[in-house]
């Protein structure tokens, strides 16, 4: 009766897990995330500087919703522990909005890119970003997401409108800018530690990525490597979309811990019949 009452609390348990976290994982909406095949080891200086960089992200967020950090870089310092990182928030987030998003990266990072060297999760709503090498402040305009909305437009003037938008989201020179035009509406914003010569090349390539990978969409997301930028028509933005596979972020980090859990419920089953008598 003992071991029942145990496996039944752990298939509860796991039940939970399994049912609700999809819906956990909905609630955060991911774009993507990129790691790095090479891997450090556990216990390491890197490690500590990481776990370091993380705690980093999160304070910080609460003051300002952009910073980068260098840990482990000084002379005396192995080159082995060095890491580089930076977060960046919306440009409309409140700081306390901010920080919970910079939570819910943090939090996940460690899932989607475990032991790896460099690594980027990218939410609707903040971005997190850590490197084996110094990246700040160096242009990088890589394509890294792209969205479009299944609904076409053959409208020539809607497509004017939306160009006469996308042509202003790209003058931010830094920070974050939202734009109008009737119905077509957009926002932008590069990453803090690119100067604003560089943050203009980012966002005239992602206007450049939009127009010719999105056409005549009514809604498109481009997210470069240091920019992004979004259009969208009222009544559009929510619309089912064709992406680059971004949002197979949320079942792949569902799959890890439905494993996880599994593999701890086993293993707490093996433990209980060990001790079982007989």
């Amino acid at each position: 009766m003992f071991i029942f009452h145990k496996l039944s609390s752990i298939m509860f348990l796991l039940f939970i897990i399994v049912v609700f976290f999809p819906y956990l994982v909905k609630s955060r909406i991911f774009i993507y995330y990129g790691c790095s095949q090479e891997k450090f080891q556990p216990n390491t200086p890197f490690e500590t500087n990481l776990n370091s960089l993380l705690s980093l992200f999160v304070s910080s967020s609460s003051q300002a919703l952009y910073n980068s950090f260098a840990i482990g870089n000084d002379t005396n310092a192995s080159p082995e522990s060095a890491i580089y990182g930076l977060y960046q928030c919306r440009g409309d987030l409140r700081t306390l909005d901010c920080t919970k998003c910079i939570e819910g990266a943090v939090s996940q990072v460690g899932l989607t890119c475990p032991y790896s060297y460099s690594g980027s999760l990218q939410l609707d709503k903040c971005l997190v970003r850590f490197e084996h090498f110094d990246f700040l402040g160096k242009l990088d305009t890589d394509l890294r997401f792209k969205k479009c909305s299944k609904s076409v437009s053959h409208d020539m003037q809607s497509l004017r409108r939306r160009d006469d938008v996308l042509i202003e989201l790209g003058e931010t020179n830094m920070g974050f800018r939202v734009r109008s035009s009737s119905s077509i509406e957009g926002f932008s914003q590069c990453l803090g530690d690119l100067s604003p010569n560089d943050c203009n090349s980012c966002l005239s390539e992602a206007i450049a990525n939009l127009k010719n990978l999105c056409g005549s969409s009514k809604a498109g997301d481009v997210f470069l490597a240091q920019c992004y930028m979004r259009y969208w028509t009222s009544g559009y933005y929510d619309s089912p979309s064709e992406s680059s596979g971004g949002d197979d972020v949320g079942k792949t980090i569902a799959i890890v811990v439905g494993v996880i859990a599994g593999l701890t419920a086993f293993i707490i089953l093996i433990s209980l019949c060990r001790k079982s008598p007989g």
